[in-house]
């Protein structure tokens, strides 16, 4: 077992952990000026240790990592990746390249283990994706060559594991709902939950480490997917045909139907406080507004400041979204008055085609850690799954917008006439998801009390996130910021035919 005393202590915050967080995918905090990286928990866990490093920045607050780390014969070779420091003779790597410490996991998850210190404990749960009788008490394993936020293994080719990186004080919201989902529902479209682990500590949050979950061999995910579907379709736009063809439809409903069953799994009104259904209560409302609010100033100071970067037909689209404010606003000041029956729930939270994978003609749905850029309070707050539904047809539209505006194909063909074109497409597809889903749950349901309250409430989810898209195009893809402008002017229009009937109604009594 490695012996961190005060020296290697020292040396690993001082020599080794500036350059090695840096060469790190998980490490977020590339961008920032670092002051230092100090090893806050040293969790032993057989031959290694799990060590919570607090990194610090010269402005903003800190950041809690998770690196195990253990030592082995300089002479094993291991991905480069997970070399810490290499001497003559030993090295110090990130435990996960370790056969002995990937056994570790395995084994006391599988055995519901407890370790105990005096400060703290490694809690070890086994769920039931790990309860069947195939179950070995060891098993192989092997890191999985992603690059992400966090750290992937694979356990005898039937358990993957995901390892956080960045720690947060309170349970991951991605535990809680896929162990919700499998332990206390009945939806079975996820990759169902084998484990986790949990750092106790004693008059503090718990930390969540890592969970486990049953190995999904998807064919690949539903962005690609809708990409090929969309390839078929295409091909007949320059020669002025437009078709989509019958199993495209089929897919699409069954998207639908398989998103109301995973919102219907987390619809439980017996369950305990963090999965009840709540009300739009007053607080909520002036959350949901003073977010848009917020989104639409930054978004709109952001427009401003690259209007003159951007082409014409791009710019006809900002200014109309720029134009509309007052409307806009009146819009999204009505979710503080207008009535609303409807229920909400804990969510998906980050919903789109890329978290949806295809398995024999079905759907896995993965990734229920949430929405990227939340805090982890925010993370778990529950929204009307509209939210959810909003995030798939704004998916949806990127797929079609992406292919058809930026393929070889269709280069030649105006702008205006791929608008018609794209614009047919999504809202023939948006209907079929959105028939199905609906269908899903029977009608009427305490999720949605009526269909002005899902008309109404959809917008807003929409407006919010095309709203919210907008400000990583400008930033990051420029040649893209068409895509949600066209989402935002088309809830503008909506928005506009919801005050018709008024402007009528005053027009004749004048």
């Amino acid at each position: 077992m490695i012996t961190l005393d005060q020296t290697l202590s020292a040396h690993l915050e001082s020599n080794v952990f500036p350059v090695y967080f840096n060469t790190c995918r998980w490490f977020a905090g590339k961008a920032r000026v670092q002051n230092g990286f100090y090893i806050r928990n040293a969790l032993p866990m057989g031959e290694a240790h799990i060590l919570i490093v607090e990194a610090t920045y010269h402005d903003g607050p800190s950041e809690f990592y998770q690196l195990p780390v253990t030592q082995i014969s300089a002479h094993i070779e291991i991905d480069v990746k997970g070399v810490l420091e290499k001497g003559e003779t030993t090295q110090l790597i990130d435990a996960i390249y370790d056969d002995g410490f990937r056994s570790e996991l395995y084994k006391n998850i599988f055995l519901s283990h407890t370790l105990h210190a005096t400060l703290y404990t490694l809690h070890f749960q086994k769920g039931r994706g790990l309860s069947d009788t195939d179950a070995p008490e060891s098993i192989d394993s092997r890191v999985l060559p992603v690059d992400s936020s966090n750290s992937a293994m694979l356990f005898g080719g039937k358990y993957f594991m995901k390892l956080y990186r960045k720690l947060f004080d309170q349970t991951n919201p991605e535990v809680e709902m896929v162990s919700f989902l499998t332990q206390h529902s009945d939806f079975g479209n996820i990759p169902a939950y084998a484990g986790s682990i949990t750092w106790q500590r004693e008059g503090q949050p718990d930390v969540t480490l890592g969970m486990m979950q049953q190995a999904i061999r998807a064919d690949k995910d539903n962005w690609v997917l809708t990409g090929d579907f969309l390839n078929d379709f295409m091909y007949g736009v320059p020669n002025g045909m437009f078709g989509i063809k019958e199993d495209v439809f089929d897919q699409v409903a069954l998207l639908g139907k398989r998103t109301g069953e995973m919102h219907l799994g987390l619809y439980s009104p017996e369950a305990d406080a963090a999965f009840a259904p709540e009300k739009f209560d007053d607080s909520y409302r002036q959350f949901l507004l003073n977010r848009l609010t917020d989104l639409l100033n930054r978004r709109y100071a952001l427009l401003i400041e690259n209007y003159t970067k951007l082409d014409k037909p791009t710019q006809c689209l900002a200014w109309i979204f720029m134009e509309a404010r007052e409307l806009i606003d009146s819009f999204a000041n009505e979710m503080l008055t207008r009535p609303l029956d409807s229920l909400r729930i804990r969510i998906h939270g980050d919903y789109h085609l890329g978290q949806v994978l295809t398995d024999n003609g079905d759907f896995i749905v993965i990734d229920f850690e949430g929405e990227p850029e939340a805090s982890i309070s925010d993370r778990r707050i529950k929204h009307s799954p509209l939210k959810d539904v909003a995030g798939m047809i704004r998916s949806y539209h990127y797929a079609v917008s992406a292919k058809l505006f930026e393929s070889h194909e269709t280069k030649n063909i105006s702008s205006e006439k791929l608008q018609t074109v794209s614009d047919r497409w999504y809202k023939l597809i948006r209907d079929s998801y959105m028939d199905a889903y609906l269908d899903a749950f029977g009608w009427p349901h305490p999720l949605f009390k009526s269909q002005n309250e899902i008309n109404f409430l959809l917008l807003f989810f929409l407006l919010e996130k095309a709203v919210y898209e907008l400000g990583y195009e400008i930033s990051y893809r420029p040649s893209w910021v068409n895509i949600p402008l066209r989402g935002i002017v088309e809830v503008i229009r909506e928005i506009e035919k919801l005050k018709e009937p008024k402007i009528r109604i005053s027009r004749l009594g004048q």
